[in-house]
């Protein structure tokens, strides 16, 4: 029998010592683990659009495959791709790239990830305005950075005040992240107010810009859309635009992230690349062409959808005491704030004394999975995600209206 041996309790880096799980991705799996168990449970945790793969994007997929498209390509992206991401950001964004400017990822994550990996050297400072995506700060962190938060005011609807960017800068501060429409908060900046931060970041020529337009297509009403580098063509050398197929061409799976950006910071993030994962899918890459180049005829009806049911979740949610919603902008989610909910006891007598506290409630008891404000840095709040049916929605709701009418 093989003797016991003793294992050594330096394995693991240091640095992961600072990261914890993303606390979306575990829940998703608390959901689907009491699914397993035969439990009832509406999960409306991911940021993944309910809506398919529109047929010809499958289609392109399958004739990858039959034409034998399926070797390596170059690391950071198809030429054919690449092509299509220059005309999609010179369409859209009035920004102009050439090949050299245009990476290609394994999604959007990995394409900011890549980013910092190749330019953060440690202490270096990333201003991260909050409610955040969850993966910003622990990206700067295990990629030696250092994050520093700025809390978005809900009278200002979320958005990143300028005066607060413009004390938050030091001469360590190496990016500022613009995530605009955003996650979790759906605030999106008009472009008077995207202005306002540019006119700051232009008194600081130390300082790089990531513009994080995963959402862009998702705005409602009458919301125009625009990104930093459009906005202050002086920032175009020290913005790298990111963005993806994944949520305006329901292609989460398909792991097709890209940006354009200044040449020497796209080239160390290939260098990088292609020590790690090399190039992104061959076939997600066909696929990703015919996206971005074939019919945009869906975006409407889709995004008309999702501004049905957004109306319809703040309109409920505002409704139950306790709850206040404000009307997000643009991508699929909100954001309320269940600050008249804490204090307050549950059935069982337990007393909800946080945002994380009542989104446990909400799953153990009314069989709802949401995630909780300060996974995003900022309580008393809770993100729903409403990339889901109508009828979903309205259980959803009856389900939080419930739970929070039975607390004492």
């Amino acid at each position: 029998m093989p003797t016991a041996r003793t294992v050594s309790p330096n394995r693991i880096a240091k640095r992961l010592a600072a990261i914890k799980p993303s606390p979306t991705v575990s829940l998703f799996g608390r959901v689907a683990q009491l699914r397993s168990e035969g439990r009832n449970i509406i999960g409306l945790v991911a940021g993944e659009p309910d809506f398919d793969t529109p047929d010809n994007i499958k289609q392109a997929a399958v004739d990858a495959i039959w034409q034998g498209k399926t070797k390596y390509t170059p690391v950071d992206g198809t030429a054919e791709l690449k092509e299509a991401i220059k005309n999609k950001f010179k369409r859209e964004n009035d920004l102009t790239y050439a090949n050299d400017q245009i990476i290609v990822g394994v999604g959007g994550k990995h394409v900011i990830f890549n980013a910092f990996l190749a330019t953060l050297s440690p202490g270096d400072e990333v201003i991260i305005p909050a409610p955040y995506w969850v993966s910003y700060p622990e990206m700067v962190t295990v990629c030696d950075g250092v994050p520093v938060i700025i809390p978005g005011r809900p009278e200002k609807g979320f958005k990143l005040d300028p005066a607060d960017l413009d004390r938050a800068i030091t001469p360590r501060t190496k990016w500022v992240i613009l995530n605009s429409p955003s996650n979790p908060s759906g605030a999106a900046y008009t472009p008077d107010e995207l202005r306002a931060v540019t006119e700051v970041l232009r008194k600081h020529p130390h300082i790089m810009v990531l513009a994080d337009d995963i959402y862009e297509h998702l705005i409602y009403g009458d919301f125009k859309f625009t990104t930093p580098a459009q906005i202050e063509p002086e920032l175009y050398d020290r913005t790298l635009t990111v963005n993806g197929v994944s949520k305006t061409y329901c292609m989460t799976g398909w792991r097709i992230g890209y940006a354009g950006g200044p040449r020497d910071v796209v080239k160390a993030m290939a260098a990088v690349q292609s020590h790690s994962t090399t190039n992104p899918a061959s076939i997600s890459q066909y696929a990703a062409v015919e996206a971005l180049n074939g019919p945009q005829d869906f975006i409407k009806p889709n995004k008309d959808a999702f501004e049905r049911r957004r109306d319809m979740v703040v309109k409920r949610l505002n409704a139950v005491e306790g709850i206040e919603c404000q009307v997000p902008q643009g991508a699929f989610y909100v954001f309320p704030s269940c600050e008249g909910l804490i204090g307050k006891k549950r059935p069982d007598g337990q007393v909800i004394q946080s945002d994380e506290d009542f989104v446990l409630y909400l799953l153990e008891e009314a069989g709802l999975g949401v995630v909780f404000g300060s996974a995003f840095g900022m309580s008393p709040y809770f993100r729903v995600s409403y990339a889901a049916s109508d009828e979903v929605l309205k259980d959803a709701c009856d389900r939080i209206a419930d739970a929070a009418s039975r607390l004492r």
